[in-house]
């Protein structure tokens, strides 16, 4: 199988990225252990635009695919063993779907949740698979390495193991929608209509991330609601305009040291959804439960006011409503803004997003503020931090023409403040396409 980038520019990549897709398939290429792959795919990573830790509640957010992400490429193995190795870092391992006691660490721990997962919930298939992938999306960085390589991995099972035709695949998966939703599940373990659950990587997600991975387009940001994924529309990006994704030199490893903070954010909304449950009865989700009737907000926080646990004081469950409902509002003012063009109003969206990250949700640290701040100081008219939080990435928007110089003052100014940040591995892109058969 060649890789050339006329093959990526009919899928929609700019002539830059359309080259840079093709080294990438070609170095994984020289990761398998014979010639010739068999199945071959672009992963791309994602950006969240609007919607900070709202997916999981069922809330809404605005993203878009990125034009970095994995090459994963494909042959069969007769052994039933799912044999990965990374083309670009380096590093191997073999997984037997079989054995849920070894424990992994690292990626190799994405291997092995995936593997389990579906012989867990298609026993009897045969999902033996030798995986090369390559990957230059910056690690931990909030761009959703982890959750592409979930994708990359169990797309390439998928297909060896022809799982779409077994009669538990049709019971639950119908569009790409609920493909996100079950890979979504596979992440956080948690199960999916009639296929069970299983050990997760720890971190207790939802489905924003592999939704963008799966479906979203060129040129173009897309909204969505979650559990169920429901797509809520998607406007055109200016020509004229770019994204710049900063990384900010701390990482924001979402399943190693920052999971606990993570999955505090996850689970003060559980709690809310409890407190509701109990009170009024069940609801899809705590989005749900909240647009179900013009008092559902007030009788919410009534509960919130009474709410005695050990875990969350009614101060830190107010305030995590509170940024629940503004930063899901913000998705469809954000999207008809990138139809509009109005740079004015994604600007002030944007630094309430910010704002109400650092006030209510408690996900920044200094670096990725001073980060946002100095974007905006250079240039970028709309910049915000995005992704798990403690750490990560910034996105800004910026004049095509101006991107490049926006970005070198932005990260000059923010490396010089901090002498402890390293090199910052940040670029410059139009939204890109969603997973890529090839």
């Amino acid at each position: 199988m060649r890789f050339g980038s006329d093959a990526f520019e009919a899928h929609g990549f700019e002539p830059v990225d359309a080259a840079s897709r093709a080294r990438l398939c070609t170095l994984a290429a020289s990761a398998l252990p014979a010639p010739g792959a068999e199945w071959a795919w672009f992963v791309p990573g994602r950006i969240e635009i609007f919607g900070k830790h709202t997916d999981y509640a069922g809330g809404r957010s605005l993203v878009a695919a990125v034009p970095r992400g994995f090459a994963v490429l494909a042959q069969p193995r007769s052994d039933g063993a799912i044999g990965v190795s990374d083309a670009r870092y380096g590093g191997r391992v073999t997984v037997d779907p079989a054995d849920e006691d070894r424990v992994f660490a690292g990626w190799h721990r994405y291997v092995a949740v995936v593997a389990r997962r579906l012989a867990r919930n298609f026993p009897g298939a045969a999902l033996g698979t030798e995986i090369a992938i390559a990957s230059d999306l910056p690690r931990a960085a909030g761009v959703s390495s982890s959750s592409a390589l979930v994708v990359g991995l169990a797309t390439a099972i998928i297909e060896r193991a022809g799982l779409r035709a077994r009669p538990e695949w049709q019971a639950a998966i119908h569009t790409t929608e609920d493909l996100a939703g079950y890979l979504g599940a596979m992440e956080n373990g948690l199960s999916f209509g009639p296929l069970p659950s299983a050990s997760g990587v720890g971190t207790h997600g939802g489905s924003e991330d592999h939704t963008a991975i799966l479906t979203c387009q060129p040129g173009r940001v897309s909204a969505y609601a979650y559990v169920p994924v429901v797509p809520q529309g998607g406007a055109p990006m200016p020509a004229d305009w770019r994204f710049l994704v900063v990384p900010s030199g701390i990482e924001a490893d979402k399943a190693g040291g920052a999971r606990d903070r993570y999955n505090r954010a996850s689970v003060a909304t559980q709690v809310l959804y409890r407190l509701w449950t109990a009170a009024v009865g069940p609801a899809p989700s705590l989005a749900a439960a909240l647009a179900s009737g013009p008092g559902a907000v007030d009788t919410l926080q009534a509960l919130i006011a009474g709410h005695r646990d050990p875990a969350f004081t009614a101060e830190e469950l107010a305030a995590r409503l509170s940024h629940f409902r503004a930063e899901d509002a913000r998705v469809p003012p954000a999207r008809d803004a990138f139809a509009a063009g109005d740079v004015s109003r994604l600007g002030e969206l944007a630094a309430a997003s910010q704002a109400d990250a650092e006030r209510w949700l408690g996900n920044q640290i200094p670096e990725t503020s001073a980060l946002v701040r100095v974007l905006r100081e250079t240039g970028g008219f709309a910049a915000s931090s995005f992704g798990a939080g403690f750490g990560g990435s910034v996105w800004a928007l910026a004049p095509a023409g101006e991107a490049v110089a926006i970005a070198e003052a932005a990260v000059t100014r923010y490396r010089a403040s901090r002498p402890h940040i390293g090199s910052v591995d940040w670029f410059s892109a139009r939204p890109g396409p969603a997973l890529v058969a090839l």
